[in-house]
């Protein structure tokens, strides 16, 4: 396998390696050395690559691999979850705030949840993956993976109804 036909290979995902590295690690920086790291080894081993069905899948994996044991180093507690990626252009100006004051509620519920709950919810929610690609990547059968996500699905709904109501009294 020669440069272009490498390139070729990782131009669809590499991107979604990204994103995956950036919920995770949360710095930019941090998950351009995560998809560089993970670029530098699928190349390294670029002769074994035809040999997987789904590179991309090998890909996520391995991204996934390297910011959890990142996670794991002396750096995880300077490390929260941020997602920027969501802006509504159409929206009013109440309309906006109330949406950043949204996102941000999820954002903070997101944290509280387990680390594979939350991988697998932005796996499926944000880089819209299949069950089946999931279930690969976090190396788990389907069904667990629509436990996992209904259940993350079911607290980020709970806490989200908790925060919209604090303060209404309900008779």
């Amino acid at each position: 396998m020669n440069q272009s036909d490498f390139i070729k290979v990782i131009t669809p995902f590499k991107d979604r390696v990204f994103r995956l590295a950036k919920r995770l690690l949360v710095s930019t920086e941090e998950a351009e050395d995560a998809t560089q790291e993970v670029l530098v080894k699928l190349w390294n081993n670029k002769g074994k690559l035809e040999s997987y069905s789904s590179v991309e899948a090998l890909a996520m994996t391995m991204t996934k691999n390297y910011c959890l044991d990142q996670l794991k180093s002396k750096r995880a507690t300077e490390m929260r979850i941020v997602h920027n990626n969501y802006s509504d252009r159409q929206a009013g100006l109440q309309q906006q705030a109330e949406d950043r004051d949204s996102w941000s509620w999820v954002e903070k519920i997101m944290e509280t949840l387990p680390e594979q709950q939350k991988m697998i919810l932005q796996m499926r929610d944000i880089e819209q993956y299949e069950f089946e690609e999931i279930a690969k990547i976090m190396d788990m059968n389907e069904t667990a993976v629509r436990v996992a996500l209904s259940r993350a699905r079911k607290t980020l709904r709970e806490q989200l109804a908790k925060t919209h109501s604090y303060g209404i009294k309900s008779n």
